[in-house]
């Protein structure tokens, strides 16, 4: 029998034979391409996942007050309601675990930057501040300043270092999409890693799956290519399994990941305080929560669910549960997940080991292109089909040490999600023209907390309760600082008139050589100059 012949039975088996409805009219390269394709898919395990997914799709409920309770306040934390030395001891906790070489930084770098009118990651989106810095530069300037002042607090816990690691204290761990890999590679090389040592961005893929139609049957993307899409955030544990993360991860003795997704331009990475409020916990996983600025808020909650902790979707809880308060006036499930989670080395191994095919699947209906519908040599038109995703706070549900951190929004949480939209047009949330008023609102307040005063090009006082205006940025380089940290020296007595731009004395040398001998490519020169 024919390699062709046994494909068909198998697809006549799965009842996926429609897949080579255009095999007759294809040419043998495209014969070769969905050859290749379909022999790359286990039917057994993606028919078992469609399965799956429509009945937990059927079986969603609306988790009334019967099956959810709020997180049990000793396993609740609050920047807001906790002290500066309670703080302190976080911080110093968290730092010494990074000076000791045993914190990496895991990021879900996302998909194509559709939604931000780009055509490509999400992470090299240029988001308009002065210094045309992309998310990722910021990010990996960030875990540079946060190596510095791990290093400064806790000299002497790196004394050791070299036995395990010859690099940099943080590895920088970067999930992309099949779509996304080969441009996210292409970008750190071509600026040199943004300053850090090439061996600790390590850069690795998650997996896709087909795309279904309500009936079950696999989509065609086009006569030679079966529809594919990203399993969702939640890919990330397969993913971990897959490319052999978690071993690489033990190699460099790193027992604690700090996880997040790409597009908050406020995160902090590699946060020496949630860490050590979680360590303090004794977490096997945690994650950082904003308050809900209203009851019906499109964000999910942590809470308890049937015995175990859980994110519950905005659109499960009912209204009078969303608008439950407490006695203090607080909503009771408030507590808003930002994608920004704490885990152990050891919980992320029994993930894998013990529950890696039994997390739970979710059912996005999307447009998906596809082969039968318009013209076959363009893709086709849009259909709207199934995409199955993971979640990654699904895990959640087998935690026995669970803990949420909550964390003001204004210093921590600004999405970057959709593209400005037209003037005149009605205000998206989640755009660049809001995360960077985000951004320059922190920094601004950072100065002013620092002993600085501000004016505008008039010369009138700018305070943080002032509206800042996105065309008088004011911001400050994260190789200057990490969290509003070490800039009384640069701002204590001083006045600074809009625009603000502070910079670390390398970067500003840099950039006035560029000037003089009126060169471009301003970044990639400091770039590879810190490297």
């Amino acid at each position: 029998m024919s390699d062709i012949e046994k494909l068909r039975n198998k697809l006549a088996h799965y009842g996926q034979l429609h897949l080579l409805e255009f095999w007759d009219e294809i040419n043998d390269d495209e014969r070769k391409e969905l050859f290749e394709d379909l022999s790359e898919i286990d039917f057994e395990e993606v028919t078992n996942l469609y399965r799956r997914a429509m009945e937990s799709r059927a079986n969603g409920r609306e988790k009334s007050d019967e099956h959810i309770q709020p997180i049990p306040a000793d396993r609740r934390g609050s920047i807001v309601k906790s002290s500066p030395a309670v703080l302190k001891a976080y911080e110093d906790a968290g730092m010494e675990q990074i000076a000791l070489g045993a914190v990496a930084v895991l990021l879900l770098a996302g998909g194509q930057g559709t939604r931000l009118g780009v055509p490509y990651p999400k992470g090299m989106y240029d988001v308009g501040l002065p210094s045309r810095k992309t998310l990722y530069q910021i990010q990996a300037e960030r875990i540079q300043c946060l190596e510095r002042l791990a290093l400064e607090r806790f000299p002497a816990r790196n004394q050791n270092f070299d036995d395990h690691r010859r690099h940099g204290l943080i590895p920088w761990f970067v999930m992309t999409s099949e779509h996304t890999k080969e441009a996210t590679q292409d970008f750190f090389a071509q600026n040199n890693y943004f300053g850090l040592n090439p061996e600790d961005v390590i850069i690795f893929e998650q997996g896709m799956l087909p795309c279904f139609t309500e009936s079950g049957k696999i989509i065609l993307e086009s006569r030679s290519r079966v529809a594919k899409a990203p399993d969702g955030n939640g890919g990330l544990y397969q993913a971990l399994k897959d490319n052999e993360i978690l071993s690489k991860m033990e190699s460099r003795a790193i027992e604690y990941v700090h996880v997040y997704g790409v597009d908050n331009l406020l995160v902090r990475v590699g946060d020496p305080v949630f860490l050590g409020y979680c360590l303090a916990k004794g977490a096997d996983c945690g994650a950082k929560a904003v308050e809900k600025a209203f009851p019906t808020e499109a964000v999910g909650v942590f809470c308890v669910c049937d015995g175990h902790y859980e994110v519950v979707e905005y659109s499960e809880i009912s209204l009078e549960t969303a608008q439950r308060r407490n006695k203090d006036g607080m909503l009771t499930f408030g507590a808003g997940n930002i994608c920004n989670h704490f885990f152990t080395v050891k919980f992320l191994w029994d993930v894998i080991k013990k529950h890696g095919c039994s997390m739970r699947l979710h059912v996005a209906r999307r447009k998906i292109n596809t082969a039968w519908t318009g013209n076959p040599e363009s893709g086709g038109e849009p259909v709207v089909g199934l995409k199955l995703e993971k979640f990654v706070f699904d895990v959640f549900w087998w935690s026995q040490h669970f803990a949420t951190w909550e964390v003001r929004r204004e210093d921590e949480f600004s999405a970057l999600k959709n593209a400005d939209g037209a003037p005149g047009t009605e205000p998206l949330p989640d755009t660049p023209t809001s995360a960077r008023r985000a951004y320059f609102s922190l920094h601004l307040r950072w100065i002013l907390a620092a002993g600085g005063s501000v004016v505008d090009q008039q010369g009138n006082p700018v305070t943080e309760l002032s509206t800042l205006n996105s065309a008088l940025p004011c911001e400050v380089s994260p190789l200057v600082s990490y969290a509003g940290e070490g800039l009384k020296s640069m701002a204590d007595g001083k006045l600074f008139k809009l625009p603000i731009h502070l910079t670390a004395p390398e970067e500003e040398k840099l950039r006035n050589d560029m000037l003089k001998n009126n060169c471009i490519g301003i970044n990639n020169l400091i770039n590879t100059a810190l490297k």
